[in-house]
């Protein structure tokens, strides 16, 4: 029988051995099958495209800082939108926790020494790249004017932007999530460590299977039906255009089919990632494990099914569109069981509020206005009054941005000791998560009202009376941007300048914490043993507890 007491331990420095100075020079980085390594190639290539989306969200409030489309003109206008779409959803939300988050610490966290399969991951990278350079080339050419849900027959007839290059970029990007998906769903069944059985692992594994899941089983349908529109875009076959004889209400439903429980794709990691951070500042195991680790299942699951939704007003049957929105409120039902068992988690827990705790308790509280009002729109009386409103907008941002965006920035600031090695500055990045969060309301909040009063999306020009409210909102964005500009900075300052953090900087518990920070080059210098229940903390109050702690048995 063991015990588990987390003491002072003293500083031993940076590793003199591990994954970042294992080998030197950019050809050892672009030909590694080390997990850490391209989850690093991940991290930086998807903040790249986080930022040019975020410059092309800064041109759409500025244009509507003013009722008149006086800054760009309408089709201008169309390619903004989208290609911040285009951005924003396929090459960083879907990619962000699962490719760099969860192939750096996912192998550490069940004891293993890598991937089930290292090549394919450094060609899921590739295939990344791949994609993201036809988007970019169709980007340097002027856009994509569709929306970045590439509706028919507008994209496969009329637009005459470079739709193909970016169907066939998100084709091949699509493949990078497949090899993903499967890579993480064998190696969580094949290289777990000794005793790690399936209710031991802890709960961002849970997610990331019920993730890998989606991937593999969703994203063939989505590339499917991007051929199809570039077939009928280029050889002009029939598959939706009413003048080909096709049917555009066909692709509605084989585009949703994927891209709604794509939606989970994004947020079911930052559900992982926050059962790990609440646990660990809360020093306490998280309530109902086992009921969480199902919710991520039946999300997976039923978010299968719920795809009707998005079809209230597209011709959908009236009892087609009331079982959707049946389906719909159960799919609430088990993220309402994860947000309900963190809060019960935080009860009378010894909370220390640590940056990572910051994000979490931000995700908690935006995740749970954007499922409300997600509800809100499963209802098909609401829906039709708000469909294609400034309203879908807001909550789509809530869920996306307030939920996966906030649980990728609180898995980055808890994970970035055991990354880099190394501390970031404990005021900056409190002030930087404050900013985010105040940002982040003033920016959106303002829009469920607009969408509410009627104003439509994706419109260049709107009438005067909701010019307060976007004057609000593009004021929030600015705010939002510093928000983010500032881990940016303090994150880069770190790498040279930051407290060296020691192997475990939380005094969390987990195998990825009983290795060195930086981790070595195969992880573990011997096989290590899950011979523990899953979050078995130490309680206490924070001022009893030492700034790091090292994990002793007896």
């Amino acid at each position: 029988m063991s015990t588990r007491e987390y003491d002072v331990a003293p500083d031993p420095g940076l590793p003199k051995s591990h994954y970042l100075n294992a080998a030197h020079g950019l050809k050892s980085w672009l030909l590694t099958t080390d997990h850490k390594r391209i989850g690093i190639l991940y991290l930086l290539s998807i903040t790249f495209f986080f930022l040019l989306g975020g410059i092309y969200a800064i041109a759409i409030r500025l244009e509507l800082l003013t009722p008149a489309g006086d800054m760009v003109q309408p089709d201008t206008y169309n390619r903004l939108f989208t290609m911040h779409g285009v951005l924003m959803i396929f090459f960083f939300l879907i990619p962000s926790i699962p490719a760099a988050l969860g192939n750096f610490v996912i192998p550490l966290m069940i004891g293993a020494k890598d991937v089930a399969f290292p090549k394919l991951n450094l060609a899921s990278w590739y295939m990344y790249l791949i994609g993201a350079s036809l988007t970019m080339w169709a980007l340097f050419h002027g856009g994509v004017d569709t929306g970045w849900t590439f509706y028919t027959p507008f994209s496969t007839t009329y637009s005459n932007t470079y739709v193909a290059a970016v169907a066939v970029g998100i084709f091949v990007n699509g493949f990078s999530g497949i090899f993903t998906g499967i890579n993480f769903m064998v190696t969580i069944h094949r290289m777990r460590a000794p005793g790690m059985t399936w209710f031991r692992l802890p709960l961002f594994i849970w997610a990331h299977y019920a993730t890998s899941l989606i991937m593999v089983l969703g994203t063939p349908v989505l590339a499917i039906t991007i051929v199809l529109v570039a077939l009928e875009r280029l050889l002009k076959f029939g598959f939706f255009d009413p003048a080909l004889g096709g049917d555009p209400v066909l692709f509605q439903h084989l585009f949703w089919f994927y891209s709604h429980p794509a939606v989970y794709i994004m947020i079911l990691p930052s559900m992982g990632v926050i059962s790990e951070i609440i646990a660990a500042f809360a020093r306490k195991p998280v309530f109902g494990y086992k009921f969480v680790a199902f919710a991520s299942m039946g999300i997976a699951v039923i978010g299968f099914i719920v795809w009707g939704h998005h079809l209230f007003v597209s011709s959908q049957s009236l009892y087609a569109g009331l079982i959707f929105s049946i389906l719909t409120m159960l799919v609430a039902v088990p993220s309402a069981v994860k947000v309900f068992n963190w809060m019960a988690t935080l009860y009378r827990g010894s909370i220390e509020y640590s940056t990572p705790m910051f994000y979490a308790l931000g995700f908690i509280g935006l995740f749970t206005i954007g499922g409300l009002t997600g509800l809100m729109l499963a209802t098909t009386g609401i829906d039709v009054h708000v469909h294609d409103t400034y309203f879908v907008v807001a909550h789509f941002h809530y869920i996306m941005v307030g939920g996966a965006l906030m649980g990728y920035l609180g898995g980055l600031h808890y994970w970035w000791p055991k990354i880099t090695g190394r501390m970031y500055p404990g005021f900056w990045s409190h002030l930087s998560a404050g900013v985010i969060f105040l940002g982040f309301n003033l920016t959106f909040f303002p829009q469920f009202i607009l969408g509410y009063l009627g104003m439509p999306r994706r419109y260049h020009a709107y009438p005067e009376e909701f010019q307060v409210l976007n004057i609000l909102s593009t004021a929030g964005a600015s705010i939002l941007a510093v928000g983010y500009v500032i881990p940016l900075v303090y994150f880069i300052w770190s790498l040279k300048y930051g407290e060296v953090a020691g192997k475990n900087p939380w005094g969390a518990v987990g195998l990825e914490w009983q290795t060195a920070s930086p981790p070595p080059e195969h992880n573990f210098e011997e096989i290590p043993e899950a011979d523990f229940e899953p979050y078995e903390y130490v309680e206490g109050p924070p001022s009893e507890r030492p700034y790091r702690y090292s994990r002793s048995e007896a």
